[in-house]
């Protein structure tokens, strides 16, 4: 006889705030029909930058965004986070040598695929790396390397997409109020995943507060959607855009849901 046990997703992440700010509405999405959720995070985001009167200090940054992390996912419904303990590589400058950008992919991969034999997720999620965060791209490169490598199949891989239709609206209105931002630098027409690549989007629309008051819980960090024009911000937050990249996707169109977590009782076969 064969059991059933809840599909299983696990998102794969640089930074804490990545499982909020990137794949929180797929997260609520996804706990809404009954999958388990898992979370794991390569670093604790040590090098990123306190928001102006969090009252983090710099040597309490990494302790702060741990807590922010565990906090916020358990308010997505998140039942397991799994830090890998990697060091923030930072946007830019030399990394230090146990910044996760420094260690090789292989090696990245390897402490993935751990984690994927132990939570035995259905579905994967990582970032598209489409914003130029080094860091999202070498979590991105192992992720997927990780896949392969594991011994538990994992039905389905997808990459959460940021819309480069979206990024150029949110690049024209953050030239306008803060144009020394780093996500400014370097070639700003290039970010974003081509809207044409998005295989899946999903509807997260009736999880739009629960998603800002998970972002509030990041309360050290200075969200990318603060001050956005409520059109724009309803745009980013609303609705999830993913791109099926394990199975290759060979679907018109785009689909609206996950098949591998979509099932009338919320279980799949193990």
């Amino acid at each position: 006889m064969v059991g059933t046990t809840p599909a299983r997703l696990l998102v794969v992440v640089a930074h804490p705030d990545d499982e909020t700010f990137g794949c929180g509405g797929t997260l609520l999405w996804a706990a809404e029909r009954g999958a388990a959720t898992a979370v794991c995070c390569a670093t604790r985001g040590e090098e990123g930058v306190a928001a102006p009167g969090s009252g983090v200090t710099r040597d309490g940054l990494a302790a702060a965004r741990e807590h922010e992390l565990r906090a916020a996912a358990s308010f997505l419904g998140v039942e397991r986070v799994e830090l890998l303990g990697f060091r923030d590589s930072g946007m830019a400058g030399e990394p230090v040598a146990a910044a996760l950008v420094s260690t090789p992919l292989d090696a990245v991969a390897a402490t993935v695929a751990r984690v994927i034999d132990d939570v035995r997720p259905h579905v994967v999620v990582t970032l598209d790396a489409s914003d130029g965060h080094r860091d999202h791209a070498h979590i991105r490169d192992a992720t997927l390397a990780a896949v392969a490598l594991a011994s538990w199949h994992v039905q389905a891989v997808y990459l959460q997409c940021l819309l480069r239709s979206l990024m150029q609206r949110w690049i024209a209105h953050t030239t306008g109020g803060n144009p020394d931002s780093a996500h400014l630098q370097g070639d700003t027409a290039a970010l974003g995943t081509p809207d044409e690549a998005v295989t899946t989007d999903l509807d997260t629309a009736a999880f739009l507060d629960r998603r800002r008051a998970a972002i509030a819980l990041h309360a050290s960090q200075t969200s990318p959607f603060v001050g956005l024009p409520e059109p724009l911000s309803r745009a980013f937050l609303s609705a999830e855009h993913l791109q099926r990249v394990v199975p290759p996707w060979d679907g018109d169109g785009v689909e609206h849901n996950i098949p591998a977590l979509e099932t009338t009782s919320g279980s799949v076969a193990d």
